[in-house]
């Protein structure tokens, strides 16, 4: 919103919320590889970098296609009929290329950090 001077509305938090699910479930997916990687009997760094590189694709593909179709929306935005669906797209957006950055280097870190002194996994 900030990148394209636009206003908080009902659109623009409709696409926050639908955000958050999308970040909050790579999120999930990578911790529950992990634990299974732990479980499995890995150490918690070799857990991490596997399971990093095993839901990596998954991760970008979800972003990227999601991306592609709301491209078109974000930039017809002077259109008119787009008043709802152009700050929309741009909130998803700018939060997919967000949290598909902080799902890759914030997650694996604080999992690390929260399993640094044992073997052990981290409940969901």
């Amino acid at each position: 919103i900030f990148c394209t001077s636009g206003v908080v509305s009902i659109p623009s938090i409709i696409g926050f919320i639908s955000l958050f699910g999308i970040a909050t479930r790579n999120g999930m997916l990578l911790v529950d590889r992990y634990n299974d990687l732990v479980a499995g009997g890995m150490s918690v760094k070799e857990a991490v970098i596997h399971g990093s590189l095993d839901r990596l694709n998954p991760i970008v593909m979800t972003a990227l296609t999601s991306a592609l179709a709301l491209i078109p929306l974000a930039l017809g935005g002077a259109l008119p009929g787009n008043e709802i669906q152009s700050p929309m797209a741009q909130v998803i957006l700018g939060g997919l290329l967000s949290s598909t950055l902080l799902n890759g280097f914030v997650i694996p870190i604080i999992y690390l950090m929260m399993n640094k002194k044992s073997n052990t996994s981290v409940e969901l």
